[in-house]
């Protein structure tokens, strides 16, 4: 259950990708694979630490997938600007 937790903070975390200029690696898809793997490392990360099977959820189990998310979407961003891929512009 914890699993879809994750999932879903990513997913729902991902949204505010829009408010940020389309610089992402592979435009707003690598946005979306980096927030959710960013959740799923994260999150398993911290559960692992804790000792806890994956079926265990609360809160912290919600609070655990932010910072993978962030970090994910700021890697996904990162590379996208290294990599000097043309912004959309419409």
């Amino acid at each position: 259950m914890a699993i879809v937790v994750w999932i879903t903070v990513g997913l729902a975390l991902w949204h505010f990708s829009i408010f940020v200029p389309e610089r992402f690696w592979q435009g707003i898809i690598g946005a979306l694979i980096g927030a959710v793997l960013g959740a799923l490392v994260s999150g398993a990360l911290f559960q692992a630490l804790l000792g806890r099977a994956v079926n265990e959820t609360d809160m912290l189990t919600f609070l655990a997938a932010v910072p993978g998310t962030l970090v994910g979407v700021a890697l996904i961003y990162w590379i996208g600007e290294r990599t000097g891929e043309p912004e959309i512009e419409i």
